[in-house]
């Protein structure tokens, strides 16, 4: 007998979370997910979206502000289950980034290497070498927790300076137009360039040709 028709709905959701979990490694679907005909991105959004107003009311009667309503919030015991499947399935940041990051600390747990350049390893349609030099460059992006995370569990530290790309001043952007307009001036006598030409200042003997 079925005693109350949400909470059998609520098991049946909690099973295929559950089964879902286990053949990828985490409980973190997209949106658009469906798993043996379940709309299991769509669950898992509305499941975090229940967990987070929990954690907005907690912070409205911490700082003595009336809470509107807690009826959409989540229960203990329901945040609990899922707790047991995934313990970051609702994170406080982009859930994007929480699912790239499972990916690819199951990857280093399962004896593979850090992915550290673009196209070393695709999993689950992410490139998660692009993922890791994204972190590393944008470090100070990231919440001081986040960093902790990357830091401790996978060893991603922040790009240094002699990693970075050398920012251009609006000096030297110039600098090659205008030494190419000198070498042009050298050897024609004139400015009047042809407005299809183009000049290479790395080749000083190449005749003016195109006009």
């Amino acid at each position: 007998m079925v005693w109350s028709e949400q909470e059998a709905a609520w098991a049946d959701g909690v099973a295929v979370a559950r089964e879902y979990a286990a053949a990828h490694g985490h409980f973190l679907p997209p949106t658009s997910a469906t798993w043996e005909g379940h709309p299991i991105g769509v669950r898992a959004k509305n499941a975090r979206a229940a967990a987070r107003r929990v954690r907005e009311n907690e912070e409205l009667r911490a700082a003595s502000r009336p809470v509107t309503s807690a009826a959409s919030a989540m229960t203990g015991a329901r945040q609990d289950e899922l707790d047991a499947i995934d313990p970051g399935w609702c994170p406080a940041w982009d859930t994007g980034w929480q699912r790239c990051y499972r990916l690819v600390h199951n990857h280093v747990q399962a004896g593979g290497t850090l992915p550290e350049a673009e196209g070393d390893v695709v999993v689950q349609g992410k490139d998660l070498g692009r993922w890791v030099t994204a972190q590393r460059f944008g470090w100070e992006q990231l919440l001081p927790v986040q960093q902790w995370i990357l830091e401790n569990t996978l060893q991603i530290t922040p790009a240094g300076e002699d990693e970075r790309p050398v920012k251009q001043t609006q000096d030297t952007k110039w600098a090659p137009n205008l030494a190419a307009t000198r070498q042009f001036h050298a050897r024609e006598g004139h400015l009047r360039v042809p407005r299809k030409h183009v000049e290479h200042p790395d080749r000083p003997g190449r005749p003016s040709g195109r006009r």
